[in-house]
């Protein structure tokens, strides 16, 4: 039997792309700081910035919860060089549009940016995510993370 939870979003947690009590205006410039820390360590290539500022125009992640909303922004296979992702927590939430209808927006603290370069593994933590986003109670302690330690500690079960 094949277990649902084949991926353990820990095991792509770095300790570099972990962003605590940060204070980003939006979403480009959440973006420019992921990618400047991205970039720097060999986790992504040139073409990271553009290409995810564009994805997440066209296609929004912004997720509404039951007493918050999350952002998952993602991009394409070809501008990641090693596997990532990258959690955000911000002091003040930074607009996003939502993925179920673009019209609306979510106002997100939390937000996981995700740096995959192999067929499927998307759509696997993309789902590993949703399962640990529906918790309203694990969510509201990664907002209130600390440490990276923290971070690791809570999305490791």
């Amino acid at each position: 039997m094949v277990s649902k939870k084949n991926v353990q979003v820990s095991d792509y947690l770095r300790d570099k792309l972990i962003f605590l009590h940060t204070n980003f205006k939006n979403s480009n410039e959440l973006f420019k700081g992921v990618n400047e820390v991205a970039k720097q360590n060999g986790y992504v290539t040139e073409d990271f910035l553009p290409k995810i500022i564009k994805r997440e125009s066209t296609f929004p992640t912004g997720l509404q919860l039951e007493k918050c909303g999350v952002a998952i922004p993602h991009t394409d296979a070809d501008t990641i060089r090693k596997e990532f992702v990258s959690v955000i927590v911000n002091e003040s939430p930074i607009r996003f549009k939502r993925m179920d209808d673009p019209t609306q927006e979510v106002d997100a603290k939390l937000v996981f940016v995700l740096g995959l370069n192999r067929p499927h593994a998307q759509l696997e933590m993309l789902q590993a995510l949703m399962s640990i986003i529906q918790d309203a109670s694990l969510v509201d302690k990664l907002e209130h993370a600390n440490t990276n330690a923290d971070i690791y500690d809570l999305l490791g079960n």
